[in-house]
């Protein structure tokens, strides 16, 4: 300590006798300005005048200088803020100088003291800045002689930019050089960011390429539309460079950008969703203090409702699901965001065993459940139809008894777009729990389900697999080419099931805009060249023919009269008729006795049963040819055409 404030005191004085310096050069160089620099044609009483003002106006300097504390800046970082701090210090200094001289009678030319004022200022202010304009000059240096490493485009001269700009120069990261900057407003084309040029806008991106011989893209706009991103991913890829992104604002809580912050650019990204806004009072008041279960809730969409509902302080987290690894691993990511702050527990157990399910309900009275655990795989549960019965519908209807017979306020049912003129097992089950939840409609607790169609990265979803594909080496398989569907991301769904879930009243159906639709084979086509590679060259696409149960297009959800709107707009509540519980009941019993008869029935009986239960349950192949006559359909896939295309 001792050690620094001796440092300090001689760093002070140091600069402090530079001053002094200064002002007695400055006067004497103003002097000989004055008179041409002939030191002999100097009048004797103007040079006895500089002798008495220099010593008062070296004390004066210091004084103000010490008041305004210029002997306190860090001079390898000072900036342009700094830069004009000093300049009205150097004023008022000399403000100060001026009333001593008058007060003393020192009388001296004009052009002497102005001369004087400017070339103090000018070394007062140089002395400063000199060490940030070395290292800089260094920077600059070091920028033109380096050949290694990846040559960047930086696209985005805000904020965001600057920062990745400056950390570039510092020779702190390895990333590589930014050669130039694209930047759409054009006010800014022509400047400089730090030596580095802003080359114009969007439709510069490819010429940049080219010139500059550009490796890799960095797009630095955090603050930027999911549409704005999703544009100008677009024009990237054409390139054939790697693209990388920073986070979004929502991330950069601090503000601050880093190149450790830069990532590759995902395919969510590519698809350009907007963020969700939620009504976060409403989600407090639904979920804060309260005992939540969540079934399935090692699963994908399952571990994306734990992780939300944790943020809104319930009383009790109840996590349930059957595969224990999932569960577990959610249970330390809990623990460590949150440790003791998040009452949570984990309990392994089978929505299809009732006695189970009966004492986790009788042990926690659960006010809100929300009952993810589902089999999901369609081609799968076409091959295992008793299964796909067994676990969804009666696991789901265990689950639903257990909620109503303990007392639990809400029921939340994750259900899918395949329940819309189901054509598999899968979607055909899901819409009889449906059903179940609908004939409910006297029942003291709140039935709802919501509907949403496929979800990026969840557990056996076509991303996953198209990532294992190409890191294999190819090729990439998808079914047909002519292929649609709608997408959303894993926190995107989430948030909308809480949102809807906090608004649901008795019996409704919610269904979330999914936005526009996506053809699969450009998914393909994009998610090979996110991974640097080109289509059809390095890695190939081949089309294996529609899986048993699977439709040529999706079904569009926002397009039945029945939708009505929510505060949300993300979230419709399809208007459906109260359903007989006795025929509910019937149909339970049913299955019930298809599923347990020995020996068991098999598919096709199975299937034929549910259509008789499901009156909207039909082939595919019925669906598929009348899908494709169809003109919404055909509407849809050219509006599937224009999504994601890299061309």
């Amino acid at each position: 300590m001792e050690l620094t404030k001796t440092y300090n005191f001689m760093r002070i004085a140091l600069i402090a006798f530079l001053d002094m310096v200064i002002v007695a050069a400055g006067g004497l160089l103003a002097l000989l300005v004055r008179f041409d620099f002939r030191y002999s044609s100097v009048p004797a009483e103007y040079l006895g005048a500089m002798l008495r003002f220099a010593p008062m106006a070296c004390v004066i300097t210091v004084a103000v200088f010490l008041f305004t504390r210029m002997y306190r800046y860090v001079w390898r970082t000072v900036g342009l803020h700094d830069v004009i701090r000093m300049v009205l210090s150097v004023v008022a200094d000399f403000v100060f100088c001026a009333v001593a001289a008058l007060v003393c009678a020192i009388r001296l030319p004009i052009s002497v003291w102005f001369s004087m004022a400017f070339f103090c200022a000018v070394g007062f202010v140089g002395m400063r800045c000199a060490p940030r304009a070395y290292i800089e000059l260094v920077r600059y240096a070091y920028r033109s002689r380096r050949s290694t490493g990846q040559r960047i485009l930086l696209v985005g001269g805000g904020a965001a930019g600057r920062a990745l700009v400056q950390e570039s120069l510092s020779g702190n990261t390895s990333t590589g050089t930014i050669c130039c900057i694209v930047d759409d407003n054009p006010a800014k084309e022509g400047k400089y960011i730090e030596g580095v040029k802003i080359i114009g806008g969007r439709e510069r991106i490819p010429w940049a390429v080219e010139q500059y011989d550009i490796d890799q893209i960095i797009l630095a706009l955090p603050s930027a539309s999911a549409e704005q991103q999703r544009s100008l991913l677009q024009i990237c890829q054409n390139t054939g460079c790697k693209v990388r992104t920073v986070p979004g604002m929502s991330q950069l809580m601090n503000g601050e950008v880093t190149m450790r912050m830069v990532r590759d650019v995902e395919i969510e990204d590519l698809l350009g969703r907007d963020s969700v806004h939620l009504d976060e009072s409403a989600l407090h008041s639904f979920l804060g203090g309260k005992v939540v279960l969540v079934t399935g809730g090692g699963g994908s969409i399952g571990s994306e409702l734990c992780r939300q509902i944790a943020k809104y302080r319930p009383r009790l987290l109840i996590v349930l699901d059957i595969y224990e690894n999932n569960a577990y691993d959610l249970q330390q990511e809990l623990r460590q965001t949150y440790g003791d702050t998040l009452p949570l527990r984990v309990e392994i157990a089978s929505v299809r065993d009732k006695a189970r399910i009966y004492q986790i309900f009788e042990q926690y009275h659960p006010q809100l459940v929300f009952h993810a655990a589902a089999h999901k795989h369609v081609p799968l549960m076409e091959n295992c139809c008793a299964e796909a019965v067994k676990n969804n519908v009666f696991g789901t209807y265990h689950v639903v008894r257990a909620a109503e017979k303990f007392g639990a306020e809400k029921f939340v049912m994750i259900s899918t777009d395949k329940a819309v003129n189901p054509t598999n097992i899968m979607g055909a089950t899901k819409r009889f729990c449906e059903m179940v939840l609908q004939s409910r409609f006297d029942s003291p607790t709140e039935y709802c389900a919501v509907r949403f169609g496929n979800v990026l990265g969840s557990n056996g979803s076509v991303v996953p697999l198209f990532k294992r594909q190409i890191a294999a080496g190819g090729p990439v398989t998808i079914t047909d080419k002519r292929i649609i569907r709608y997408f959303m991301t894993i926190p995107e769904a989430a948030s909308l099931v809480l949102q809807a879930g906090a608004m649901a009243r008795q019996g409704q159906v919610f269904v979330l805009d999914m936005g526009e639709p996506v053809k699969i084979l450009d998914l393909a086509e994009n998610l090979i060249r996110l991974s640097g590679y080109q289509p059809y060259r390095d890695i190939d696409i081949q089309e294996i023919g529609l899986r048993p149960g699977e439709k040529l297009y999706e079904e569009l959800l926002m397009a039945s009269n029945d939708l009505l709107p929510t505060d949300n707009k993300k979230i419709f509540v399809e208007q459906q008729p109260e359903i007989d519980r006795a025929a509910i009941m019937a149909g339970l019993e049913q299955l019930d006795a298809a599923v347990t008869t020995e020996p068991p029935l098999g598919n096709e009986q199975i299937i034929a049963l549910m259509r008789r239960l499901v009156p909207t349950y039909h082939s595919p192949q019925e669906v598929n040819r009348n899908a494709e006559s169809a003109p919404e359909m055909r509407s849809a896939q050219k509006e599937g055409d224009k999504e994601l295309t890299a061309v």
